[in-house]
């Protein structure tokens, strides 16, 4: 079993949790997820498996979409709609405010993580540090906002969202900042993702179908090919008698490519991905 399976992951699971129900399913020792999904949240959670490890550097870089509720008003100690109520307060929140103000954070910027996210001090999650109740140093990370746009109002205070962010984004931040801005305080109370790099939420599927489809025969249909996933890279069609050198880690001379990764083809067999560089290819990922 070599691909990605895209998961419909549930509230109240840890990432955790779905690899190591994916791998039970699938029986597959190798498996890992395309970045932490916090436990409140829902949607897309890509998990690699076998082979499709291999690639975990460059699909973990994709972009994520996300549509999450901030709910002005309330703070929790989380951010986010787990967590315990710490202020309050009468502000409201007009909706043409809110609109006006989200260029401002549509661009690179510098964010605060939650101390209850899941970077690591000295190997063990900021999360759990916290929740046991140890002090912890804030973490500042560079991020990327490239669409932030607001889809509805649910209610009093109430406001669903879009963003589509770089790696390492926190909505939860995020929704404080926003928050910040606008003079009053904010958690996030439902948080969904919708798109993890070329995974999105139609091919998505829950933890349940994946047992049908095993008690069927089908399992092999929910996978996504390592070929499939990387078709944004460019293609390169390597000479047939260059096929062999390639899997033995030689390089290949070339003229009239632009450098950067590309999925690699010889003798009609896709081999993996590579990298040209000044004129020279080699294959840096055999999955053939």
């Amino acid at each position: 079993m070599d691909g990605i399976v895209t998961i419909l992951k549930s509230p109240g699971m840890t990432s955790s949790n779905v690899v190591f129900d994916v791998r039970k399913i699938y029986g597959e020792k190798h498996a890992g997820h395309l970045g932490t999904l916090d436990p409140a949240a829902a949607g897309v959670l890509p998990v690699c498996l076998g082979r499709a490890t291999k690639l975990f550097d460059i699909l973990v870089d994709k972009d994520k979409e996300y549509v999450f509720e901030c709910a002005f008003g309330t703070q929790t100690d989380t951010q986010d709609a787990y967590g315990a109520v710490i202020a309050k307060n009468d502000k409201r929140v007009d909706k043409h405010a809110l609109m006006q103000i989200l260029p401002e954070f549509v661009g690179g910027q510098l964010q605060t993580a939650s101390i209850y996210s899941a970077l690591k001090v000295d190997g063990k999650k900021m999360y759990d540090l916290a929740r046991a109740g140890e002090m912890i140093e804030p973490r500042v990370r560079e991020i990327c906002v490239h669409e932030l746009e607001l889809v509805e109002q649910t209610g009093e205070n109430r406001f669903v969202l879009r963003a589509v962010c770089s790696r390492g984004t926190y909505v939860r931040s995020l929704c404080e900042s926003l928050a910040g801005r606008l003079g009053t305080i904010g958690y996030v109370s439902v948080l969904l993702r919708t798109r993890s790099g070329p995974f999105t939420s139609e091919r998505a599927l829950t933890i349940a179908e994946l047992d049908a489809a095993k008690e069927s025969g089908t399992l092999s249909n929910t996978l996504t090919s390592c070929e499939e996933a990387m078709a944004f890279l460019p293609e390169l069609r390597l000479p047939a008698d260059r096929t062999i050198p390639t899997k033995n880690g030689l390089e290949t001379h070339l003229r009239g490519y632009t450098d950067g990764l590309v999925r690699a083809y010889g003798a009609d067999e896709f081999l993996g991905i590579g990298e040209i560089q000044h004129g020279r290819f080699r294959l840096n990922i055999h999955l053939y």
